[in-house]
């Protein structure tokens, strides 16, 4: 339960801060209060704010498309601030890769419920991905 009230924490703390991505930190706290609180699992998925997000992921692996430019945007201006601020091309150059691992990733997934259904309909599902 400790895990998940850090995990929660975090996710307050990635809605406000650039470069702190929430939504891992969301899907943890998740997990780690169905493990620990059904109180708090239901609390988090009954959220008017996280609570659609966390049931389409879940159910069928829908990340928003908003929140994908939303992301791509932060880890822009993170690699940005972090040249500005370092000038090392070495600590810019890997956590750009890592950061471009982690869009790719997420603009895998459907962006929209319309996404899915189209996806469903043509035979393709996310379990494959």
């Amino acid at each position: 339960m400790a895990a998940g009230f850090i995990c929660l924490a975090m996710v307050y703390v990635g809605l406000v801060v650039p470069g702190i991505p929430f939504s891992i930190f969301l899907v943890g706290a998740a997990y780690c209060f169905s493990k620990s609180s059904e109180r708090m699992h239901n609390w988090i998925y009954n959220h008017k704010v996280f609570g659609p997000f966390l049931t389409n992921w879940t159910e069928k692996r829908i990340f928003p498309t908003k929140m994908k430019y939303v992301m791509v945007a932060m880890m822009s201006s993170t690699v940005l601030v972090t040249w500005l601020i370092t000038s090392n091309i070495n600590i810019v150059i890997y956590s750009g890769l890592a950061m471009t691992a982690v869009a790719l990733w997420a603009w895998r997934y459907p962006g929209s419920l319309e996404e899915y259904e189209r996806k469903v309909s043509n035979g393709k599902t996310n379990d494959k991905i």
